[in-house]
């Protein structure tokens, strides 16, 4: 390898990958790219605020369903209400889960 004082290989190859690659900085479009990157950032906002708003409703959610077994399971059989239910909620996480990603497959 043959290396000019400024450190770069002075072999051919060297300065078709150099051309090649003007070539790809040409071929940007600034204000595409600036459109592209405002769409994403959109995007990605509005996935973490219904995100957020999820977890909101889910909490809202975890407290009712909660109460209904503090209500349904005695102050003794406390402990045993708190394992139906997250074997419960367990159970109804994994439904949703594959029944999202069935519909998310059907778009693609």
């Amino acid at each position: 390898m043959r290396e000019t004082s400024c450190g770069f290989d002075s072999h051919p190859r060297h300065y078709l990958k150099m051309f090649k690659s003007l070539d790809k900085i040409k071929k940007i479009n600034p204000l595409k790219e600036i459109k592209e990157t405002k769409r994403e950032f959109t995007e990605k906002t509005i996935t973490l605020i219904l995100g957020g708003f999820g977890l909101v409703a889910a909490l809202a959610w975890n407290e009712a369903i909660k109460s209904l077994f503090e209500t349904l399971f005695e102050k003794s059989n406390e402990l045993i209400g708190k394992f139906i239910y997250a074997i419960i909620v367990t159970a109804i996480v994994v439904f949703v889960s594959i029944r999202l990603k069935k519909i998310s497959e059907k778009k693609e």
